[in-house]
C-alpha cells in the first residue's frame, strides 16, 4: 500500500468515527466500535508516517489526498 492513500484512508476514517464517537458518548453507551476504527485510523496514519522517507509536514498533506484522489477516482 502506498503510504499516500494510508495516510488519506487513516484520516478519514479516524475524521469518520468522531461523529460515532459523540453519539456514542450522549447516549451513554461505551463507544467499542467507535474506538476500534480510531485504532484503525490512527495506525494507518502511523504507518504511513513511518514508512515515507522523511514523513509528512503539515503542508504535504493536502498535497497527499490530492494526489490519491487523481489516482483513483475516475
Amino acid at each position: 500500500m502506498d503510504p499516500d492513500l494510508a495516510l488519506s484512508l487513516g484520516l478519514v476514517i479516524a475524521a469518520f468515527s468522531v461523529p460515532s464517537i459523540l453519539s456514542a458518548i450522549s447516549d451513554r453507551r461505551a463507544p467499542r466500535a467507535s474506538a476500534v476504527t480510531i485504532l484503525i485510523g490512527g495506525g494507518l496514519v502511523l504507518w504511513a508516517l513511518q514508512t515515507k522517507p522523511g514523513g509528512y509536514t503539515l503542508g504535504q498533506v493536502p498535497d497527499a489526498f490530492v494526489s490519491v484522489a487523481a489516482r483513483y477516482l475516475p
